[in-house]
């Protein structure tokens, strides 16, 4: 995927989940946050950023928060980011044998993110998006999230029900060693992952090549349950 008119800049500090404010050109903006998670890692003060400008008409701001270098790491904090790359990779042909991709599709009271046919077989895929890194090691989630717990639960009676069921992680950068579910933070959502590849849902990892305008699947990462 990719972004169009990209600037750097300088992170100074932000005022709520939405908002951040961002030296551009050298003067102080403000950003639209397109990440609401607490990403207090990821954006010290005096962080270089890149943001994409918006000039659409009854806009608040004029920028989106994208990419943040983080040490020798650049780090995509985009939320919407890993379905849009997802959604690439599998109509790209990254998980072989996969046809007919559709996105947001309903099944029974859950909405999955896609759903397509592999070796004739219905399937459903839910995405989420990593950003929390630490020397090599991602986990999942960077705060407590019922929501991801229930998607869990919701692709465990999908495959019951003689699905195909899939987890993606979206590493939202590059060379990591692997994934695992963030326990301290949130147990449980941890306990619904291991139940999860218990009952036959595939969990699958993968990193991204992320550059300051584009963001693209890369290569399969270990996820330590």
């Amino acid at each position: 995927m990719k972004y169009e008119n990209m600037v750097p800049g300088k992170f100074l500090c932000r005022s709520n989940r939405f908002v951040a404010h961002v030296q551009i050109d050298g003067n102080e903006q403000i950003v639209h946050v397109k990440n609401t998670g607490r990403c207090r890692e990821l954006l010290p003060e005096g962080a270089q950023v890149w943001c994409e400008k918006n000039d659409a008409p009854n806009r608040k701001t004029k920028y989106d928060l994208i990419c943040v270098q983080k040490g020798d790491r650049l780090i995509n904090m985009d939320s919407q980011a890993p379905n849009a790359a997802a959604g690439e990779w599998l109509r790209g042909g990254g998980l072989p044998d996969v046809h007919q991709v559709r996105s947001e599709v309903k099944f029974a009271n859950s909405r999955f993110d896609f759903a397509f046919q592999k070796e004739g077989k219905p399937c459903f895929m839910e995405v989420k998006g990593v950003t929390l890194e630490n020397d090599g090691i991602c986990a999942f989630p960077d705060a407590p999230t019922l929501r991801g717990a229930k998607h869990l639960r919701e692709l465990i009676q999908a495959a019951q029900a003689g699905y195909g069921a899939y987890v993606l992680f979206v590493i939202q950068m590059e060379n990591v060693q692997c994934l695992r579910p963030n326990d301290a933070t949130d147990p449980e959502f941890g306990e619904a992952l291991r139940q999860a590849e218990r009952a036959g849902v595939r969990l699958l990892a993968m990193d991204c090549r992320v550059t300051p305008d584009s963001m693209t699947l890369r290569k399969p990462v270990p996820i330590c349950l």
